[in-house]
């Protein structure tokens, strides 16, 4: 259930740094949430 909040949030919003301080999560993970919500907005992967 709170990760789908999290989800929500990231769909409206594609910041992670937001997600970050109203969720307290880790910013890789925040990432991840944004790019789940808006794949057409990921950036390439850096290897």
């Amino acid at each position: 259930m709170w990760s789908d909040r999290v989800l929500g949030e990231a769909r409206q919003t594609a910041d992670p740094i937001h997600l970050m301080d109203l969720s307290g999560i880790h910013p890789g993970t925040a990432v991840r949430y944004v790019h789940t919500a808006h794949p057409d907005k990921a950036l390439p992967r850096i290897h």
